[in-house]
């Protein structure tokens, strides 16, 4: 049997490397898997590399793990290839935060839409542009396993600019929503079925049941008994729109126009705006604990996280079924939201690859949010497909929380401020200020 190998791109991001090696070494027919790790970071990539060899000795797995500054030498020959880049690392995202913080523009995370998603696309499509042909000559049968956000951008440009097909955006919302609805109702996870469908942390849960029996009953009567539970924008858009989002209250926050540009609904939904630069604070601790600990020779213990992708990695290799939610482009899947966007959908795994689920319409009031979200990624993505400097302002004129905040002349002046800031990390011909 052919050895499978896994090449890592930004194997750098250390703590999230560890889990997922954690549980792809879970799964007996992948501990002997080729690693290969690549990072632009030479420390970074060498702690990488130790955190690996340590955590295949823990679980007892002789996989060959290698190291590559050279990315195309980490390529060559893969069959599955993840990506979790951070272009600009946390530098870049304090910049995402601190200059809209000037013009009085709130947010919380800074990842996914508004002023923070689109930058973060811009710097990101460059590499992603790169990959993809460095993918189409070395490896070109490999699944490209994305969790670089803003994924939904991500995904779309990745389809659009390179041409690959064999590429699937991967996040945990889902799965941690459906989790912690369960806790909070009491019943086992394993015992609930649900379907959810929608855009990359704005999907929904379209069904929600256990033994047959609906559960958003027993969850409406939980909101209602509980002032504190209906302190949290996901639960209140829930009450309003019928379905529960599947990210956290932080993140659904920036994606509508209702709570961050308000005092008031800051303080009643409890929301920490600038609270991912807290997060960034905290990754960086966690890397340098990591890298302090092999070097005494007393690596951390590291647990699976329950990642998708090793488990799809893991259904293909050995034909296992198994379904997880993907973010791939629509062509069809949600009758009701842009054939050219990227939808999260469930996705049966298998032998034969990652097969998305067609779902048919979504409630209206849940596409129409959707559909805003997709407005504002096409004309992100388009800005780079075109060489269209206009499209960026006119994202950031769509996005829902910077257009609530913001007159259109301060957001232009924003975008201007945010090039000029960004710089090189765009591709040049975005790079133009044009003045409001």
């Amino acid at each position: 049997m052919t050895t499978t190998k896994i090449a890592f791109i930004g194997a750098g991001s250390v703590v999230f490397t560890q889990g997922l090696l954690a549980d792809l070494f879970a799964f007996p027919e992948l501990t002997d898997a080729h690693i290969a790790l690549h990072d632009i970071d030479a420390e970074r990539l060498a702690t990488a590399d130790g955190a690996a060899r340590h955590i295949a000795a823990e679980r007892g797995a002789a996989a060959r793990i290698t190291a590559h500054a050279d990315r195309r030498a980490a390529l060559e020959g893969a069959d599955f290839v993840i990506n979790i880049v951070q272009v600009g690392m946390g530098e870049a995202t304090r910049t995402d935060f601190d200059v809209p913080a000037r013009y009085g523009l709130r947010q919380t995370i800074g990842d996914t839409l508004g002023i923070g998603g689109i930058f973060r696309a811009l710097r990101t499509f460059p590499l992603l542009k790169s990959l993809g042909d460095d993918i189409s000559e070395l490896c070109p049968d490999a699944w490209l396993l994305n969790y670089t956000n803003p994924m939904a951008m991500n995904v779309q440009y990745l389809s659009q600019a390179t041409g690959l097909t064999r590429v699937v955006g991967l996040c945990h919302s889902v799965y941690w929503t459906m989790r912690d609805l369960s806790e909070l109702l009491g019943v086992a996870y394993e015992d609930v079925n649900y379907l959810a469908a929608g855009v990359n942390h704005q999907a929904w849960v379209l069904r929600f049941e256990q033994g047959g029996t609906d559960l958003y009953p027993r969850l409406d009567a939980l909101v209602a008994d509980d002032p504190q539970l209906r302190r949290r924008v996901r639960v209140d858009m829930y009450r309003r729109l019928g379905h529960y989002p599947t990210e956290t209250s932080e993140h659904s926050a920036e994606y509508v126009p209702w709570y961050l540009h308000h005092a008031e609904e800051i303080e009643r939904l409890r929301l920490p705006v600038g609270a991912y630069l807290g997060i960034v604070d905290e990754n960086v601790a966690e890397y340098e604990k990591t890298r302090a600990a092999l070097a005494s020779g007393s690596p951390l213990p590291v647990e699976g996280t329950m990642e998708y992708a090793p488990q799809v990695i893991h259904s293909i290799v050995t034909g296992t079924p198994r379904t997880v939610y993907g973010n791939v482009p629509n062509r069809g899947l949600i009758d009701n939201l842009p054939a050219s966007g990227t939808v999260e959908v469930p996705c049966l795994v298998d032998a034969l690859g990652v097969q998305p689920t067609r779902i048919g319409a979504l409630p209206a009031q849940c596409a129409a949010l959707n559909r805003t979200y997709l407005s504002m990624n096409d004309l992100v993505v388009r800005a780079a497909l075109y060489d269209e400097p206009r499209h960026i302002r006119q994202a950031a004129m769509t996005d829902p929380a910077t257009a609530a905040a913001l007159p259109v002349e301060r957001i232009w002046d924003l975008c201007d401020d945010m090039v000029r800031a960004h710089g090189e990390a765009l591709q040049p011909s975005l790079r133009a200020v044009l003045g409001n």
